[in-house]
């Protein structure tokens, strides 16, 4: 297709675009829009579950390519784009729906924000129990695409446990529902557990409906410090045993500076018996009572350069020893410093500050002694130019293929985010 053609097709879209949102809700992007150093060329907001549906159809119509953002606080995670049109921003989509307290369920937005979520909720006493990354930016669309809870999943259960119902626009232009009056009803499928971390690549979250929580009468939290094979071993222990914790959380640096935090929440007289617990199975190990710690993973994003490396690392507890050994080892044979969170739930998160030029041969050194233990360590930030050369998310074995029929399925044109997802999906 030659540049007028290209340009006529651009400038007719761009119309259709208008028709459905309006004029003002249309512009051409500029060079923060990019992702991942792919220029996009317009941006879309829609206000609407039925404006999303008209837009996804009418770009698929005309070939273009459909990236969904919400606040963008995740955009560096996933593969780069192979094709980048047209940027579709929730930002205009942020209510509340329904607030049904009696039941302990809400309804709302995608563009939504976690933290203005919170606090609608907490009106009545409630909350929705997972504490993502950046709460005050992250949307509700962002945290179920990438599939984001944090450490209270290992109390509550993840995204996957907390969602009752999605709506989503495909991009044939359908509005699916899960269950209940629909305007279509997708059979076979389990939309809530096959949307949520599929980044984006299979519709457009345009409702999410969620159970909900009381909100602790009292939260403490008490760490831990000494030696991390000893704070692996209390970890299992405080795993394995009655206590109801709320978090669980190992901190280790190529320092040795480690801890081992435990957090509580009901009432003063029940934390006071967990701790009591706690005691005796930490024997000759103190603790001592602490605040901002659940921050730590957060930080760990903090001050990213052109040699830093953050992978998500998911395995059992009871390889935590062995993942440090596994990181320490990696560390012999280059300059690298090194920061370590883990959750009781499987998951860690290690960030690696070293030579740009050896980024890649660190990654394949833990993916290598990663698969051993039948674990995987995704890349959520490296620098662009190192992204284009590796899999940031690594083998996935046999479920690819399956992965890339239900993608035909809801996507067979390719319009929804090409190339981020695994395998190149």
């Amino acid at each position: 297709m030659n540049s007028d053609a290209s340009k006529a097709m651009v400038k007719d879209a761009a119309l259709a675009f208008a028709a459905v949102v309006g004029q003002e809700h249309v512009r051409q992007a500029t060079a923060e829009d990019s992702v991942d150093g792919v220029a996009v060329s317009t941006v879309i907001e829609p206000g609407t579950p039925t404006e999303i549906a008209q837009v996804l159809q009418a770009a698929t119509g005309a070939g273009f390519s459909v990236l969904p953002r919400g606040a963008g606080t995740k955009l560096a995670w996933g593969a780069p784009p192979r094709r980048a049109d047209v940027v579709l921003s929730l930002r205009r989509m942020t209510r509340v729906l329904e607030h049904a307290w009696a039941d302990m369920t809400v309804a709302v937005d995608p563009g939504c924000t976690v933290a203005e979520l919170q606090k609608a909720v907490a009106v009545h006493g409630q909350r929705l129990a997972l504490d993502p990354l950046w709460p005050e930016r992250a949307t509700i669309g962002g945290i179920l695409a990438t599939n984001d809870s944090g450490s209270l999943r290992v109390r509550f259960g993840s995204l996957r446990d907390l969602v009752i119902g999605v709506t989503m626009a495909l991009p044939d232009g359908t509005l699916a529902k899960s269950g209940g009056k629909v305007v279509k009803n997708v059979a076979g499928y389990d939309l809530p557990k096959l949307v949520i971390g599929s980044l984006g690549t299979l519709g457009v979250i345009t409702e999410t409906i969620f159970r909900l929580h009381p909100l602790p009468r009292v939260t403490r939290t008490v760490s831990f410090a000494g030696n991390v094979g000893s704070l692996c071993s209390l970890l299992l222990a405080v795993t394995n045993s009655h206590l109801s914790f709320t978090g669980l959380q190992l901190r280790t640096t190529s320092g040795s500076d480690s801890h081992l935090d435990v957090r509580f929440e009901g009432t003063s007289e029940g934390i006071e018996a967990q701790l009591t617990h706690l005691r005796s199975i930490a024997k000759d190990e103190s603790f001592v009572e602490v605040d901002d710690v659940w921050s730590e993973r957060e930080r760990m994003f903090r001050d990213r350069c052109e040699k830093t490396l953050i992978v998500k690392v998911s395995t059992l507890p009871a390889n935590f020893a062995t993942l440090i050994s596994l990181v320490q080892n990696t560390g012999k044979s280059s300059e690298m410093e090194w920061r370590l969170v883990a959750h009781a739930s499987g998951t860690g998160w290690l960030r690696v500050d070293a030579a740009q030029s050896d980024l890649c041969a660190i990654l394949e050194s833990l993916r290598q002694g990663l698969q051993m233990m039948q674990s995987t360590a995704v890349v959520q930030h490296c620098p662009v130019v190192i992204k284009r050369n590796l899999d940031v998310w690594g083998p996935v074995g046999d479920a690819l293929e399956l992965m890339r029929t239900v993608k035909k399925q809801f996507d067979p044109s390719g319009t929804l985010n090409p190339g981020r997802f695994v395998g190149g999906i």
